[in-house]
C-alpha cells in the first residue's frame, strides 16, 4: 500500500509541476499559485462540510499549518531558481528535498532493509540523473544555489509536515483544507507586496479565463498528491514513502516528452532506467 500510494503521489506531483511549469509561461508564478491553491481551497471546503470534517479539528492541525506557511516559500524560490539558472542544475538540486523525511525517519529508529537500502540509492541517483545535470557550461549563481536549496529544504519539510497531520481519512481532508487555505492567505499577502512595487498580478491582455480548468487541475493535482501521500506515509516506512515520492521529476520528464515533444537526453533517460529499478527494488524489499 505503500508503494501504490507513494508512487500515486509521484505521478500527480509530476503532473502538476508539468501544469504549473506551462502556466507560468504566461502569467505570473505567485498568480498561479494563489488561484490554483484557491480552487483546491474551495473544493476541499465543500468536502470537508459533507463528510464533517470539523469534528477532527485539534492539535494537529498545526502541522497543516506549519505546511500551508512552507509550501508557497518553497514553490516561489524553486521558480525564481528555474529563472535564474539552467534547469539542468536546479531540477537535480531540488531532488535534495527527499533528504528531509528521510532523515527523519531514520532518527524515528526507522531501519530499512539491505533491499530497501540499495533501492533507495538508485532511485535517488536515478532522479537526479533524469533531472538533466549540466555538467558543462558557465558557473552558476550563488543566489540561485542558495534559493534551490531553500526549495529543497521546504518541498522536504512540507513531506514531513502533512505526514503529521492527521492520522484518519476525514482528518486528512481537514488538514488539507487548513494548508490550502494557509497558503492562498501567504502566496496572497506576497502577491499584494509584489504589485505594490510593481510587480504584476495578471498576464499581458488580462485573465485568460479559459485558462481556469488548467488551473484547477494543477492545484487539485497537488492537493491530491498530498493526500496520498500522508497515506503513504502512515502506512509504511517514511523513508520508503519519500524516496517513491521524489520520484515525480521523472513524470514531468516525460509529460515534456509527450505532450511538447521534448527529447530526452541520455543521461535523463538513464536516470529514468535507474528511478525505475529502485523502485522496483523499494517496492519488493
Amino acid at each position: 500500500m505503500t508503494a501504490f500510494f507513494a508512487l500515486a503521489t509521484s505521478l500527480l506531483w509530476g503532473l502538476a509541476d508539468f501544469g504549473g511549469g506551462l502556466l507560468t509561461r504566461r502569467s505570473p508564478a505567485l498568480t498561479v499559485v494563489v488561484v490554483s491553491q484557491g480552487i483546491a481551497a474551495v473544493v476541499l471546503g465543500a468536502v470537508v462540510i459533507a463528510t464533517g470534517g470539523w469534528s477532527e479539528a485539534g492539535p494537529r492541525l498545526w502541522f497543516a499549518f506549519a505546511a500551508g506557511l512552507v509550501g508557497p516559500v518553497a514553490l516561489l524560490s524553486f521558480y525564481k531558481a528555474l529563472a535564474l539558472g539552467p534547469m539542468g542544475v536546479v531540477s537535480p538540486l531540488g531532488t535534495l528535498s527527499v533528504a528531509v523525511p528521510v532523515g527523519l525517519g531514520l532518527f524515528l529508529g526507522e531501519r530499512p532493509g539491505l533491499i530497501q537500502v540499495a533501492g533507495i540509492a538508485v532511485a535517488v541517483t536515478g532522479v537526479v540523473l533524469a533531472g538533466g545535470p549540466q555538467l558543462r557550461g558557465a558557473p552558476v549563481q550563488r543566489q540561485t544555489i542558495l534559493l534551490t536549496l531553500i526549495a529543497a529544504l521546504g518541498f522536504g519539510t512540507v513531506f514531513a509536515l502533512i505526514a503529521e497531520a492527521s492520522t484518519n481519512v476525514t482528518g486528512l481532508f481537514l488538514s488539507l483544507f487548513v494548508q490550502r487555505v494557509t497558503s492562498v492567505a501567504t502566496g496572497g499577502a506576497a502577491l499584494c507586496v509584489s504589485v505594490r512595487r510593481g510587480g504584476t498580478a495578471l498576464p499581458e491582455g488580462g485573465f485568460r479565463w479559459a485558462s481556469l480548468s488548467a488551473l484547477g487541475f494543477v492545484g487539485l493535482a497537488d492537493v491530491a498528491a498530498n493526500g496520498t501521500y500522508s497515506i503513504a506515509a502512515q502506512h509504511g516506512p517514511i523513508t520508503v514513502a519519500a524516496v517513491l515520492a521524489s520520484l515525480y521529476p521523472v513524470v514531468t520528464s516525460l509529460a515534456a516528452r509527450g505532450f511538447l515533444s521534448e527529447r530526452l537526453r541520455a543521461v535523463q533517460a538513464a536516470g529514468a532506467g535507474l528511478a525505475l529499478v529502485g523502485t522496483l527494488l523499494l517496492a519488493t524489499g
